[in-house]
């Protein structure tokens, strides 16, 4: 979701592709924050059926930049090169960061969007961005995850089977690209 109402000149996004590293990613997320996603990742799906993936990307390839390539067509990229639609009840949830478009986007299967609307969605991608716009990474994720975990319970509450095992098909840990 949009930080802000203007979208960057071309040229002004490119140098916000260039400017934002992957070290200066790591600095927003150091590896305690990825822990802390990766525990809030794992505590929310032990309440609802729902497999969540957290990607932060710093930046966009420049070439993608330049074909105009918006965070929601990465995000969908994302979700299908990391199979997040594979899972048995169609439930994956991604949760994409893009630092230097400073935009965040959800792309859930349709077995959740079905139950979800968009502006719930939204709600918890404004969070976000509100947060990192005054450099709160952590707070502001773990935050809005506890959101969406709880958007989560009321549309699809864990049932344990009747071993009573909860897997897990999707991997908790965030990624860092």
């Amino acid at each position: 979701m949009p930080h802000n109402n203007t979208s960057p000149s071309l040229p002004a996004r490119l140098l916000h592709h260039l400017r934002m590293t992957r070290a200066a990613a790591r600095r927003a997320f150091p590896s305690t924050t990825l822990k802390a996603i990766q525990a809030s990742i794992g505590a929310g799906e032990r309440e609802h059926r729902a497999q969540v993936r957290v990607i932060v990307e710093a930046a966009l390839s420049l070439g993608a930049v330049r074909r105009g390539d918006s965070a929601r067509q990465r995000a969908h990229e994302l979700f299908s090169h990391y199979r997040i639609w594979d899972t048995e009840e169609n439930c994956g949830v991604l949760v994409y960061i893009n630092l230097a478009d400073r935009k965040v986007e959800i792309v859930a299967d349709r077995g959740v969007n079905a139950r979800v609307t968009r502006e719930q969605w939204q709600q918890v991608c404004r969070a976000m961005t509100a947060g990192y716009a005054q450099g709160e990474y952590e707070a502001s994720t773990l935050q809005a995850l506890a959101s969406l975990h709880e958007i989560l319970r009321k549309v699809l509450p864990r049932e344990p089977d009747a071993a009573g095992d909860m897997h897990n098909e999707l991997s908790d840990k965030p990624l860092l690209l």
